[in-house]
């Protein structure tokens, strides 16, 4: 999104500070949610190393369920 988060055409929100998701301090503005380029780092090297990972159920199929719809 641009500048103007809202999406209702006025002003944009007002930036309030949150606690930092790897270190706890207070979050800035640039950096947001962090409170550092190094926290962001941080993260960023979390998920290219698998340690935050989405997780999925998979269903058990056999080969042959395919042919069961029809």
């Amino acid at each position: 999104m641009s500048e103007n988060e809202s999406g209702d055409g006025g002003a944009p929100r007002q930036f309030t500070p949150r606690p930092c998701p790897i270190c706890a301090k207070m979050s800035v503005e640039r950096y947001r949610p962090f409170c550092s380029k190094r926290c962001a780092d941080v993260d960023l090297q979390r998920w290219f190393t698998g340690s935050y990972a989405v997780p999925v159920v998979e269903e058990d199929r056999s080969p042959d369920d395919d042919d069961e719809r029809f």
